[in-house]
């Protein structure tokens, strides 16, 4: 009988050529995570679907390179917008050009679907914001406010607010029914890329190239949290179906975020680079991401994905104590959106006095000009001609991607064959070590019956009070010595601190030899992270190793977030230094500076083995291990 397989977490699932030239936008599906649009410089607009090697369907008729495509929830209809500023908009079904929209005097960066009404919103390198009327063939309102591209436009659930994210640092909330802004939401220090409504709550995430992730309350108008720290540029988020996490796709990562408080629940390594959108179904979470021509797609199981505040915070991500969790994420903190049991209400059309916003003369004869090749009649067929009025595919109900063995070349072995009175036991592919956790109700190692004298005949005496006392008291006068000699420690340390620096604090708290003193000192140090400076790191990297190494969770946290500190803060310079050229002449200063460096870079190497072995656990040292390995990747 063959092992049963311990399937992997997060997999690559396809890599195909898209088009013949290079890919400058893609897409996926939203309604069932198994369409992919795909525009390109070769001017078309393909369709694929996920895990299937050939094209659906190749929309023609835009004459510039394709900066935008998006499809509306029931993926009935697609919109693409060109390098020349044209929209156009296809009717997947009928497989032809539906409408043809002109006016924007740039490139389009950004679209998006009303959830409800037959409107598209686009966002251009003009940084004009305009919402067009698909019926009609014109633009319903213009929106201004932007002072450079517009990078993502997302409309909110219930349909009455647009949301819009651009190169000018800002988040701005439009009402629809009153064609006006209704807040800027400053405080990104970079282009902010994505924006993301919450499912159901009054909660707005938008992403940056600053590597920030920041939650605005849309009842207050003010921010809710900030996550900062991300590898890289945040280009795609996505919350959970049900609320109650935030995913972001992160450079060749997922990490999953709450906000009240901010935390980090995990990091799934997946190796898709720069991922460009994701979308959920069937618990498995699909990314894709695109390199030239070739687009690859990527799915993680949500399953094996911690997801919710039930579980303890990352300890890189998070030092609070558990009390501080927030209420039970299944009530609402805020208002929820009301969305409507029909079409919305159409919003306020404007005048045109424009020509630009006019249907151009020549529009009849561009949407005959645009073509909608089948190149795959039988995947059409199946994915876009409805059944019946009701039933559409992608189905609802697809069955989910089957997982890949965790080692795609490792043999099968065999084990002895279970009798019916024996009950198998499966192995854990990582088992962690023992671990005391920081919180808990009861003392380690301690039974009341230990500090009782043990009864040995039933009819034997009542315990007295004072016997009973006296064993109560047993190592008291211990524990007591014990404590007594950490106070002191502290009171040495602290009284270093007074009289010096942070570096002779640490010094001598290092030479007492105590890894509680140590823990405590470097709790107070990673509060503020300009106490930290180079020839701090070369004291405390060592301790750091001693402590990630600890039984004690609370000695593993702090490490974890000392550890984080030195590389976002140090890494970078060290590297620097340590690959620049030797300077010409004698510069005392600097050869100390590279000494350091040199000694640091060695304990890092050092560390850097210890958390690639520890990388693998689950739960939370898993994902905070995880992150530092990510975070040193440059080392290897």
């Amino acid at each position: 009988m063959a092992t049963p397989v311990v399937t992997k977490t997060a997999w690559k699932l396809q890599e195909i050529v898209a088009h013949a030239s290079n890919v400058s936008s893609l897409v996926l599906g939203k309604g069932s995570g198994r369409l992919l649009a795909t525009g390109g410089d070769d001017c078309r607009v393909n369709l694929w679907s996920i895990s299937k090697p050939n094209c659906i369907m190749s929309l023609t008729g835009h004459t510039s390179p394709v900066e935008s495509v998006r499809l509306n929830t029931p993926e009935e209809l697609i919109v693409a917008g060109s390098q020349s500023g044209s929209i156009r908009v296809w009717d997947l079904e009928a497989a032809k050009i539906l409408r043809t929209l002109m006016g924007h005097k740039a490139n389009i960066c950004s679209l998006d679907f009303h959830p409800y009404g037959e409107f598209v919103a686009s966002g251009s390198q003009d940084t004009n914001i305009k919402l067009w009327d698909i019926r009609r063939k014109g633009c319903v309102f213009r929106y201004r406010g932007h002072s450079q591209a517009v990078r993502c436009l997302r409309f909110s659930p219930d349909g009455k607010w647009l949301a819009s994210a651009a190169d000018d640092h800002t988040v701005k909330l439009w009402d629809l029914t009153a064609g006006k802004m209704m807040s800027e939401f400053p405080g990104h220090t970079g282009p902010v890329n994505v924006v993301e409504f919450h499912p159901n709550e009054y909660l707005l995430a938008s992403g940056s190239s600053d590597r920030t992730i920041r939650f605005w309350d849309l009842e207050k108008f003010q921010v809710v949290s900030c996550i900062e720290g991300e590898p890289g540029p945040v280009r795609s988020v996505l919350f959970s179906p049900d609320g109650c996490c935030l995913y972001s796709g992160c450079q060749d990562s997922l990490r999953v975020y709450g906000w009240e408080p901010e935390r980090c629940f995990d990091v799934v390594l997946v190796n898709w680079g720069k991922v460009a959108d994701l979308a959920i179904c069937n618990d498995q979470l699909i990314g894709v991401a695109f390199a030239q021509s070739n687009v690859s797609s990527y799915v993680v199981d949500l399953t094996r994905v911690t997801r919710t505040g039930t579980v303890a915070p990352d300890p890189v991500q998070d030092s609070r104590p558990l009390a501080q969790q927030p209420p039970n994420p299944s009530m609402p903190l805020r208002r929820i959106y009301e969305r409507p049991s029909t079409t919305c209400n159409k919003p306020q059309r404007v005048k045109q006095n424009s020509e630009s916003e006019r249907r151009s003369p020549s529009s009849e004869d561009e949407e005959r000009e645009s073509r909608a090749e089948i190149q795959n009649a039988e995947d059409y067929k199946e994915i876009f001609q409805p059944k019946n009025s009701i039933s559409r595919t992608p189905p609802r109900r697809s069955e989910p991607f089957p997982a890949p063995p965790e080692d795609d070349t490792a043999p099968a072995k065999e084990v002895a064959k279970p009798t019916p009175a024996m009950d198998v036991q499966l192995p854990m592919p990582n088992a962690e070590p023992v671990i005391i956790p920081a919180t808990r109700n009861e003392p380690i190692g301690l039974q009341a019956s230990d500090f009782l004298p043990a009864v040995k005949m039933p009819q034997q005496a009542e315990l007295v009070d004072e016997d009973a006392m006296s064993q109560i008291r047993k190592g008291h006068d211990t524990m007591c010595v014990v404590l007594t000699s950490r106070h002191k420690n502290l009171d040495t340390v602290r009284t270093t601190w007074a009289t010096g620096d942070v570096k002779t604090s640490v010094d001598a708290a290092v030479a007492i030899n105590d890894l509680s003193v140590v823990v405590d000192l470097l709790n107070i140090v990673n509060q503020k992270a300009s106490l930290w400076k180079l020839d701090l790191c070369t004291t405390v990297l060592p301790q750091i190793e001693k402590l990630l190494q600890s039984k004690y969770e609370s000695y593993v946290q702090t490490g974890c977030t000392s550890l984080k500190l030195i590389l976002q803060r140090f890494l970078p310079l060290i590297t620097d230094i340590l690959a620049a050229p030797p300077s010409v002449g004698v510069d005392i200063s600097r050869e100390e500076r590279l000494h350091k460096c040199r000694l640091c870079y060695k304990q890092l190497r050092s560390i850097s083995s210890l958390v690639k072995s520890k990388a693998g656990l689950s739960g939370r040292h898993g994902s905070a291990f995880r992150e530092l390995h990510l975070l040193m990747a440059s080392l290897d």
